[in-house]
């Protein structure tokens, strides 16, 4: 038997639709309430600016005790997202907290789009391209922000 939804995910996806954050847009699916559409604009001023990424949200039954599972659709090149679009987030992890949102969370994967951490890496390869040869490592993430991020 489906559930109602609990009204903390109906008023955050309210707030979302009414107040969107900037470069953001989260839209919850047609046919299921908890799985929301994300787009991120690349932040300017990072390597990913210019680009769109997509990513799926989804809000587990046991949200907001528990935290969304988020990963990246778009390839990125990014020392804290894999090959499978896996996010390497503190607050997606062990900081998770109730008093959190989901807009919360999405400026948060925006913040670490404008300031990758090498030293927290989820793609070690990326991470040490990052440290050693940063100039190099952007470059690269420009490139696939043109190749993989455009198709709006």
């Amino acid at each position: 038997m489906a559930h109602a939804l609990p009204k903390r995910i109906t008023k955050e996806t309210q707030r979302l639709m009414v107040d969107p954050v900037p470069g953001i847009s989260a839209v919850p699916d047609e046919s299921n309430a908890r799985y929301f559409h994300v787009a991120i604009a690349g932040p300017d001023g990072s390597p990913f600016n210019g680009g769109i990424f997509k990513l799926e949200l989804f809000l587990p039954e046991d949200y907001p005790m528990a935290a969304p599972k988020v990963r990246f659709m778009t390839k990125i090149y990014h020392p804290n997202i894999d090959k499978l679009g896996r996010i390497c987030l503190d607050i997606l992890k062990d900081k998770w907290s109730p008093a959190l949102q989901i807009r919360t969370v999405l400026l948060s994967i925006q913040a670490l789009l404008s300031a990758p951490n090498p030293d927290d890496p989820l793609a070690a390869d990326v991470a040490e391209q990052w440290k050693t040869n940063e100039a190099n490592a952007i470059k690269t993430a420009q490139e696939w922000t043109q190749r993989y991020a455009n198709d709006v």
